[in-house]
């Protein structure tokens, strides 16, 4: 196949994966009424089973500190999550569920929105590695 053909092909993939995920993203925060970020750390705090400083959220989910912050901040005012001041450091910060939060986590377990075609086989894959292309 030419190079270009491939490179127009590669693109009108990834627009599609576009699509997919925007349109994902869109149906889970009308469902869920959190954002994908939002809930990538309530889940974080859930499989912690522990109150976790912001810095440690912001490593375990890839988010910027900042982005992390935003995002504390929006959970914070859903009533999603709880702060509190460290102990031994009173500059430092933890956050754990809310009971609300703990229901919310629930809830996404439940898996209430389909999978676009095009992403599933990215869930097929263990988790960290691209599915086998066929």
């Amino acid at each position: 196949m030419p190079k270009q053909l491939t490179e127009m092909r590669t693109i009108i993939i990834m627009r599609d994966l576009l699509k997919a995920m925007n349109d994902f993203e869109v149906k889970f925060e009308e469902t869920y009424r959190i954002s994908l970020n939002e809930a990538m750390i309530l889940c974080t705090l859930k499989s912690a089973g522990e109150k976790l400083a912001a810095s440690k959220l912001s490593k375990e989910t890839n988010l910027s500190p900042s982005h992390t912050s935003k995002m504390l901040r929006i959970l914070e005012e859903k009533q999603l999550i709880d702060r509190f001041l460290g102990v031994s450091d009173k500059r430092q910060m933890y956050f754990t569920l809310t009971p609300a939060g703990g229901a919310r986590v629930a809830e996404l377990e439940d898996d209430k929105i389909e999978i676009p075609s095009v992403l599933k086989p990215v869930f097929k894959a263990p988790a960290g590695r691209p599915a086998k292309r066929k």
